[in-house]
């Protein structure tokens, strides 16, 4: 039986896209207290269900697939400028192809002005009214109002018309961060893009016995299956070592191991991997936010999506990557390995001196590629000692010397030293765990 919280999110993912959502009307819908329906709305905007817009109220929105990521819906585009709806709140759902800055003469702007995209413009009224027509969104900067005619137009065609009190170039800026941001929200890998779902999940009731283990592994070769419930929670995990030796008629309950680690759908590829490589497990059960079977995630998976995320097409970048993406690597006549770079603007505190996280960064990063050299396998950071000698200006040029000084199968540790025209600046000592390639 699903929670009264699952019953109302069940109840807003089945509304159409565009339905306007309260906090009363749900609870008035599901006989649940006004708190329980708050509780569940914010959720449902965690899940990308629904947006809530100031003066506007949360409306159902569209859930947007990972590939189409860097659209923003127009409700998410009146969050980013601040702005206030004047008209055509109907259409607040509907994500927008392109937006065109209306800097030029009526015309020219027209011929840019295409259904679903967005107009950025000013105080300009027979533009605002022929974009509607056009099948397009306005945004109205400076603060300006729009004409009722445009209202009424905007209202008829469910096309939003928003107004900011940002100037044009300012909006276009913030709506580009926006895309930029989503961008690398869509490099970040969670266990949802890889996990192998409920139906094709073989999983044993407590109730089962040892026998249904023996029969499940005969069919499929796996020796591990998540445990659940008469509600289809998870309450534990079953392996070859915990049924080696017991008898057929044992219920799996008393053999299966309680309280197993879980991951949720949200949770990140990179954690899933830390937690995996941390516990040597080879299988994880992914469950909801009532801890009910989702599907499972395996250590195969994990390996597979670290591969293939170099493999990925999107060009959002993250400080890391500013950071990393400018390293020259250099070896020398004795085989030495160092990673040279120059202290830019991005990479500094508000003293001008290398920021302690990006001296982490860096640390990180050579030490990564010193092991990649050697054909060892992703490293997740168990520790790291730093010590900061001299201050690095602005426009410094630096030199990473990583050192590898010991390495096993599962782990290694990497002595570092940071160079500035040949004098020490920095020191670490990096402990990692590898995950096999």
């Amino acid at each position: 039986m699903a929670t009264k919280h699952e019953q109302i999110l069940e109840h807003i993912d089945s509304l159409s896209v565009g339905s306007k959502i309260s906090v009363r009307g749900v609870a008035k819908a599901l006989n649940v207290s006004e708190g329980t329906a708050y509780r569940a709305i914010k959720e449902a905007e965690n899940q990308d269900l629904v947006s809530t817009i100031e003066r506007v109220g949360t409306i159902r929105i569209e859930k947007k697939k990972k590939e189409n990521i860097e659209r923003l819906t127009f409700a998410e585009i009146t969050k980013v400028v601040d702005g206030h709806v004047l008209g055509g709140r109907g259409g607040l759902h509907k994500t927008l192809n392109k937006f065109v800055v209306g800097a030029m003469k009526l015309e020219a702007m027209m011929r840019y002005t295409e259904a679903g995209s967005l107009l950025i413009v000013g105080n300009r009224t027979n533009a605002h009214e022929l974009a509607v027509q056009e099948g397009a969104a306005v945004l109205v900067t400076g603060g300006f109002d729009t004409s009722d005619k445009v209202k009424k137009l905007a209202d008829e065609k469910k096309l939003p018309v928003i107004s900011t009190s940002y100037d044009t170039f300012t909006v276009a800026t913030m709506i580009n961060r926006a895309i930029y941001d989503q961008l690398i929200k869509k490099e970040i890998v969670l266990v949802d893009d890889i996990y192998t779902p409920f139906e094709e999940t073989n999983f044993l009731l407590t109730k089962d016995t040892v026998s249904r283990w023996h029969e499940l592994n005969e069919k499929t070769q796996h020796g591990r299956y998540p445990v659940v419930d008469t509600k289809n929670r998870v309450v534990g995990m079953v392996t070859s070592k915990d049924v080696i030796n017991k008898e057929p008629s044992l219920k799996i309950e008393k053999a299966m191991t309680r309280n197993p680690m879980t991951v949720q759908t949200v949770t990140s590829l990179t954690n899933a991997a830390h937690m995996m490589v941390w516990e040597g497990i080879e299988l994880m059960p992914v469950v909801d936010q009532s801890h009910m079977l989702q599907g499972i995630i395996s250590r195969q998976d994990v390996l597979k999506a670290l591969q293939n995320l170099q493999r990925q097409p999107q060009i959002g970048e993250t400080i890391d990557d500013l950071v990393t993406n400018q390293l020259e690597v250099r070896e020398d006549d004795q085989g030495g390995y160092t990673l040279h770079t120059t202290v830019t603007p991005q990479m500094t505190n508000q003293l001008g001196t290398l920021s302690y996280g990006v001296f982490t960064s860096l640390i990180t990063e050579a030490s990564s590629r010193l092991l990649s050299k050697h054909k060892k396998g992703n490293l997740v950071v168990e520790n790291i000692s730093l010590l900061f000698i001299k201050p690095v200006q602005l426009e410094s040029a630096i030199e990473i010397k990583p050192q590898l000084l010991e390495i096993g199968r599962k782990f290694a540790k990497v002595d570092i030293e940071v160079h500035h025209n040949k004098s020490i600046v920095g020191k670490a000592l990096l402990m990692a765990q590898l995950i096999d390639r």
